[in-house]
């Protein structure tokens, strides 16, 4: 009997050491409001009860004794009065306004504190979602994509939240200068991925958190079916990193809208995906030699019109144009169309299974050249 009151006693305890720790301010402030009101209007009708006065001017008394300013213009005269002043104003009232006040500053501050550590529940909307940290580096890999995206003019004020444990003691600087907030918590955490409100989100982002683990896809598809019950797919857009080349149908049987490699050098990847969806693949060819591939042919050009050259490369079925190396060696990336290249060397996107040979690059700018009246191409053409 004994050891049950003594279990009770100690439940007790622990419940109230809880309560002091962990009690809502919030609510603590709402009640203190609650109670500070009643208070003043208890002793607003005390003083139109005992004094001779009228309703303002008991109102009037009642707030400068409660923020102790004391104009001294009016005051309590009467027996009855003076008690009802001294004990709901000198004893309650003063002690419940400074209590009152003291909590809402530790309220902002607590506001404040779970804002940046990611503990906050954000109202977003039309928002850009972010979920998982690159494990490596992963502060300067984002800090590199937020900039990426506020370059965008269309995404200049686009809201952007991460969902992330990534930074438990708050985002970098240079991400919250940019606008960036972010939810501490995990996407296959169903409460977590909740309050992020990815049914709201304009565009969802699935990085793989670390890119060198094939395991990483396990992950990225339990988040991708978790997130897929949310959306709306032809609401939002979802783009996601796949690490193993062969899971990235199954990303897409699932709804994803691009799937492309992790490539950690270049987070414009995953912005080009974002902003002009289909441009990603078309940037991935460029990074492997299966597929499209860019290639490069050292031969002199002389004074071909670049809208020229790039046309009669294609006619000839032999690539498109993408740039052209000067006579000081500097690359020159899509010039105008009506540029006169003069250089070393031309860049062109062919095809894996039908690259041409520098021989044919030759003949093909020979052929442009004759037709081009102010154009040479080099002796040996």
């Amino acid at each position: 009997m004994f050891q049950l009151r003594l279990k009770r006693l100690r439940r007790r305890s622990h419940q109230r050491i809880a309560r002091e720790l962990y009690f809502d301010i919030g609510a603590r402030v709402r009640r203190l409001l609650l109670v500070l009101l009643g208070v003043a209007i208890a002793h607003t009708l005390a003083v139109l009860w005992f004094e001779d006065i009228g309703v303002s001017d008991a109102i009037w008394l009642t707030l400068t004794t409660l923020t102790t300013v004391g104009y001294g213009d009016f005051s309590a005269a009467t027996v009855g009065g003076r008690i009802a002043t001294t004990v709901l104003m000198y004893a309650i009232g003063i002690t419940v306004l400074a209590q009152l006040a003291s909590d809402y500053i530790d309220y902002r501050l607590q506001r404040r504190q779970r804002m940046i550590e990611g503990k906050w529940d954000w109202d977003m909307q039309d928002h850009l979602l972010v979920i998982n940290t690159p494990k490596f580096n992963g502060a300067h890999y984002c800090e590199i994509l937020v900039r990426q995206i506020r370059e965008t003019p269309a995404f200049a004020d686009v809201p952007i939240q991460f969902l992330t444990t990534g930074f438990p003691h708050g985002l970098p600087d240079d991400l919250r200068a940019h606008g960036a907030l972010h939810r501490h918590g995990e996407a296959d955490n169903a409460d977590d991925l909740a309050r992020v409100e990815p049914e709201r989100a304009r565009h969802v982002v699935v990085l793989a958190h670390d890119h060198y683990d094939r395991h990483a896809d396990s992950l990225t598809f339990d988040t991708t079916h978790r997130l897929m019950q949310h959306v709306d797919r032809s609401r939002t857009h979802v783009v996601v990193e796949c690490v193993n080349d062969a899971n990235r149908q199954r990303l897409r049987d699932l709804g994803a809208h691009s799937v492309i490699r992790p490539i950690r050098a270049y987070p414009e990847l995953i912005v080009r995906a974002i902003v002009s969806p289909g441009v990603e693949t078309m940037m991935e060819n460029l990074f492997t030699h299966h597929g499209d591939h860019s290639q490069r042919y050292d031969l002199p050009v002389d004074g071909l019109r670049w809208a020229d050259l790039v046309a009669g490369l294609i006619q000839a079925d032999l690539g498109t144009a993408l740039a052209y190396a000067d006579d000081a060696g500097e690359v020159v990336c899509n010039p105008p169309s009506d540029t006169r290249v003069h250089g070393t060397g031309l860049i062109v996107m062919v095809r894996a299974n039908q690259e041409p040979t520098p021989t044919r690059i030759r003949e093909c700018l020979a052929a442009i050249a004759a037709q081009s009246p102010h154009a040479t191409t080099a002796p040996g053409t």
